[in-house]
């Protein structure tokens, strides 16, 4: 199963867009301090960075993120914006498993994998109510997040070609 740093070297355009203006807009302490970190980790001022277009900073911080050596800063990213901007999300895939949660979808301790069937019907819910980018992103998070995972999960993000992480484009 994808690291989360490797669900960012994979996140599609769009989605990394929307996810780091989300962190920007309603996160900028976190938002400067992972410029900061991955600027001095780079051997760059966190200014130089800063100025550059909006578009490319992103595009860069992707590209940064997409490192293993960023796995951490990758995860922490992922969850906030996960749980900040797709509550919803989080919480139908939850309901639809009958899994008890918070008003944010986020749970204490991960109960045991569900059935694959029923895992499969909720899947299938959410790609239709849900971003379906944003959906692929959400499955592989909640599998790598958590040191466990499902093993019904890890079958259906292998085996469901909706579900794929699109390959990182080669260097």
């Amino acid at each position: 199963m994808p690291k989360p740093y490797e669900i960012f070297a994979a996140l599609p355009p769009a989605v990394a867009e929307e996810l780091f203006a989300f962190i920007h807009e309603k996160e900028k302490p976190l938002y400067k301090a992972t410029i900061d970190t991955l600027a001095k980790q780079r051997k760059l001022r966190p200014i130089f960075v800063e100025r550059k277009p909006r578009a490319e900073r992103h595009a860069w911080m992707k590209e940064v993120l997409g490192r293993k050596i960023n796995e951490a800063v990758a995860a922490h990213l992922l969850q906030i914006w996960l749980v900040g901007a797709h509550s919803e999300l989080l919480c139908d895939f939850l309901d639809g498993l009958g899994i008890a949660h918070d008003d944010n979808g986020t749970i204490e301790t991960l109960p045991t994998a569900p059935a694959k069937a029923d895992l499969s019907k909720t899947i299938d819910a959410l790609l239709i109510t849900h971003d379906p980018a944003v959906v692929v992103v959400y499955l592989h998070a909640f599998q790598a997040l958590d040191e466990n995972g499902w093993s019904t999960l890890a079958e259906l993000l292998v085996e469901d070609p909706r579900l794929q992480l699109a390959a990182p484009a080669a260097a």
